[in-house]
């Protein structure tokens, strides 16, 4: 119980400054609170705010006073990652609860849901919903994107302890440093970070579109969260009849494909290397992997659910419903396999066929590239089992004293890292298969339906086949086992396991 104790001791010291961050975080939704007038209404959106930020202020400095400092073991840095991000949405709900009147469970999922940069939502009426709340759901994306503790690390920056916590929370294999120094590091990519964000803000603000609007939609697709202001998601400016939709998709789409692509690459870009784009496996494997899906989807809708052929005789016609369709398709692949989860067109509506929808469960669990926002296993990985098997192929072929190793790039990539890829892959389809079974047991949806909803969990994605109005009515052990899914998502599994391990809390 002493080795527990201490470890707990290690944990909640090192959550200190993540809380007080927290709390900081909280106070910005009060300007909107003040601009938008909305203390005058009849919900706590003023108390909503204040309340949480003074109970993460107090219990950030409690943590930081009462226990003592010591550097963490690598254990105790992934027991930080999970609980930090723990902390951070049983917090992060109460705006929610106190602001709209939300059940905790509602509102810890969708705090759980914004700080993974999942984006399940459990709220319908966003449209109506006081600006501050959702300026709040947008935040907590943005704050998760490059990683909650990754930002703690930059304020607290001290001795050996942050390259531990560095290696517990990032989504990495061997992730090459743009600069030496993590520290100097993390400053690299949040500024990139900052600097995409503000970027597509503008251009959003530029084409039409209100800049409260443009604030949280970049907020949102650069982290791939894919929260948004209303109900209809970016369908939205379309219905309304926004005369620059069309180009406010296609930036939203280049958001997008900046949060899920690495920021190694964005940063080599930057300093003026464009072959960054193209000179590694897992960048090869990214672009086709998104032009293949785009010709699989265009080729059903053509082939089986809407053929071009009555449209032949009118050329304009033609080629504006081709640009249309290609449009949606581009948007909603670059959308899922990002695991943004933004949508022109609801992935369960009958534009999409069966094979479709076949292929966004495969994007699901494929992801965004390593050192990205994006979830799922990484496409790094996925270029690795290609490489295996390749291996294994080649084996048949040649002697068996032949070299079967596995190079990525020009580098070996060792054992103990393919088996850790092995060994993800393996929990991952665990984890979708009982998780899509709890929700076939104690719900009323069936077959890939269920299974969609811990595909989209555990993927950090968002979208399903489980409608958004039946998200809210599912039964709270369902949607506890998504809360904790995002979370293994979103921390790739291992830190999540070792909450339950007595072993480690006694390291």
């Amino acid at each position: 119980m002493r080795r527990i104790a201490k470890t707990l001791q290690v944990v909640l010291y090192y959550c200190g400054p993540l809380l007080i961050a927290l709390a900081c975080a909280l106070t910005i939704p009060l300007l909107l609170v003040l601009v938008y007038g909305e203390f005058h209404r009849d919900l706590l959106t003023l108390e909503a705010f204040l309340l949480p930020a003074a109970l993460s202020l107090f219990l950030g400095i409690l943590f930081q006073r009462l226990f003592v400092v010591e550097h963490p073991t690598r254990l105790q840095s992934a027991l930080i990652c999970s609980v930090g991000w723990l902390g951070f949405s049983a917090i992060g709900a109460l705006p929610f609860v106190i602001g709209i009147d939300s059940t905790y469970l509602d509102g810890f999922f969708e705090a759980m849901s914004g700080f993974t940069t999942t984006g399940i939502t459990m709220f319908t009426g966003l449209d109506a919903m006081p600006r501050s709340i959702l300026f709040w759901r947008a935040l907590t994306q943005w704050v998760g994107g490059l990683g909650i503790l990754t930002m703690f690390m930059l304020v607290v920056f001290r001795g050996g302890s942050p390259h531990k916590l560095f290696g517990a929370e990032g989504h990495k294999i061997n992730v090459d440093r743009p600069v030496p120094g993590l520290a100097n590091t993390i400053r690299v990519l949040f500024s990139i970070y900052a600097g995409f964000t503000f970027f597509i803000a503008l251009a959003l603000f530029a084409l039409g579109m209100g800049l409260f609007d443009s604030i949280c939609h970049s907020f949102t697709a650069l982290s791939t969260g894919g929260f948004s202001p209303h109900d209809a998601s970016i369908e939205y400016y379309r219905l309304q009849g926004y005369s620059n939709y069309v180009w406010m998709e296609y930036v939203i789409i280049l958001g997008m494909l900046l949060g899920g692509t690495s920021f190694v690459i964005h940063y080599r870009v930057l300093k003026g290397s464009w072959r960054a784009l193209f000179d590694n496996l897992e960048a090869r494997y990214w672009w086709s992997l998104i032009g293949i899906f785009v010709v699989l989807i265009m080729f059903e809708r053509i082939v089986r659910i809407e053929p071009l052929s009555a449209s032949l005789v009118d050329y304009h016609s033609f080629f504006h419903r081709m640009e249309e369709d290609v449009r949606i398709v581009l948007f909603q692949v670059v959308s899922i396999l990002t695991t943004t989860g933004f949508g022109t067109r609801d992935i369960n509506t009958p534009f999409f066929g069966e094979a479709a929808r076949q292929f966004f469960l495969v994007m699901m669990v494929i992801g965004g590239c390593v050192g990205s926002t994006g979830g799922g296993i990484k496409v790094l990985r996925i270029a690795i089992m290609g490489k295996l098997i390749r291996r294994e192929v080649y084996r048949l072929r040649v002697p068996p004293r032949a070299i079967d190793s596995v190079i990525i790039d020009g580098e070996l990539i060792q054992l103990d890292e393919i088996q850790r890829v092995g060994g993800l892959f393996f929990m991952w389809m665990v984890l979708l298969i009982f998780g899509g079974g709890v929700t076939e047991y104690l719900s009323h949806h069936n077959g890939y339906v269920a299974l969609s909803g811990m595909f989209s969990a555990l993927g950090n994605i968002g979208p399903c086949y489980i409608p958004v109005a039946d998200m809210g009515q599912l039964h709270p052990i369902i949607k506890m086992v998504y809360i904790m899914g995002m979370l293994a998502g979103r921390l790739e599994i291992i830190p999540v396991l070792l909450l339950f391990s007595l072993k480690a809390w006694r390291s």
